[in-house]
C-alpha cells in the first residue's frame, strides 16, 4: 500500500497550504482534493520528536497507518489527507489501548466529515 501514502514534502505542502483542518486533544487532520482521482486516498503522517522516542513514534505510526487503511474504502478517493500527532497520544494509547485511538480516529475523520 505505499502507493497510498504521502511521501514528498510538496504534497504535504499542498494539504497544509490549500487544505482544511480539524483538530482535538490528540490528532490535527489535513485534507485536501486533488485533481487527480486515479490514486485513491492519500495518507501522510507527521509525528513529531516531541511525541517519543524512534520506537514510540514509528509504532503510533505503524497503528495509525492500519487503523487509517482499514477504513480508507469509506473515504473520498480523490483526497490526500495528513494526520498529525501531537504530544501525549503515545501515553494515551498504550495505557488505553488500540481500540480508543481507533475512536481517537474515527472522532477526527467524522469531525472532518461534518
Amino acid at each position: 500500500m505505499p502507493r497510498h501514502r504521502l511521501s514528498r514534502s510538496r504534497d504535504f505542502d499542498a494539504v497544509y497550504r490549500h487544505g482544511r483542518s480539524v483538530s482535538t486533544r490528540y490528532l490535527v487532520l489535513y485534507w485536501f482534493a486533488r485533481e487527480d482521482d486515479g490514486e485513491g486516498a492519500r495518507l501522510g503522517l507527521a509525528v513529531p520528536k516531541a511525541v517519543g522516542t524512534a520506537i514510540v513514534r514509528n509504532r503510533i505510526k505503524r497503528r495509525l497507518k492500519e487503523i487509517f487503511y482499514a477504513r480508507s474504502e469509506e473515504l473520498p478517493q480523490n483526497q490526500d489527507y495528513v494526520v498529525v500527532v501531537r504530544p501525549g497520544l503515545a501515553e494515551a494509547a498504550e495505557s488505553r489501548g488500540f481500540d480508543w485511538l481507533t475512536e481517537r480516529v474515527e472522532e477526527i475523520l467524522g469531525k472532518a466529515a461534518a
